[in-house]
C-alpha cells in the first residue's frame, strides 16, 4: 500500500486533469448502467487495481471506468474484497458471472417448478 506521499504523487494534477477529461467522455457510472440506472460519475476507477505502482496499468485508458461515489466506495470495494459482484440487472439477472443462476442453476429451479 502506498504511503500518503506516494499516493499524492500518483494522483497529481496530471491525474486530476485526465480524470476530468475522461469523465467528460464517460459521464455515466459504469456499474449503475449495468443495473439499468443512469447516474452521473464522480470519479475514474482502475478496473484492475494498480496497488500504488505507477506503470502502464495506472495510465491505461482501457483499465479505467467512470463510477459514482457510491459504487466506487462501496460496491467496487466489496468486489475487490470478496470477488463477488453484488446486485442484479433491470430484469433481475445477477450481475456476477459466477453466480449459479448465470451458470445454468436457474434451469434446475424451473424443472422443479414444472413437476
Amino acid at each position: 500500500m502506498p504511503t500518503r506521499k506516494e499516493r499524492q504523487a500518483l494522483y497529481s494534477w496530471k491525474w486530476r486533469k485526465y480524470s476530468v477529461n475522461f469523465r467528460r467522455k464517460n459521464w455515466r457510472c459504469a456499474m449503475c448502467l449495468k443495473r439499468g440506472v443512469i447516474t452521473q460519475a464522480t470519479c475514474v476507477d482502475h478496473i484492475v487495481p494498480h496497488r500504488g505502482i505507477l506503470d502502464r496499468l495506472f495510465w491505461d485508458p482501457l483499465n479505467h471506468q467512470s463510477l459514482c461515489d457510491n459504487c466506487h466506495n462501496s460496491r467496487k470495494q466489496r468486489i475487490e474484497k470478496t470477488g463477488e459482484v453484488p446486485g442484479c440487472d433491470a430484469e433481475g439477472v445477477p450481475l456476477d458471472p459466477n453466480h449459479p443462476w448465470n451458470k445454468g442453476g436457474h434451469q434446475n429451479c424451473e424443472a422443479r417448478n414444472t413437476t
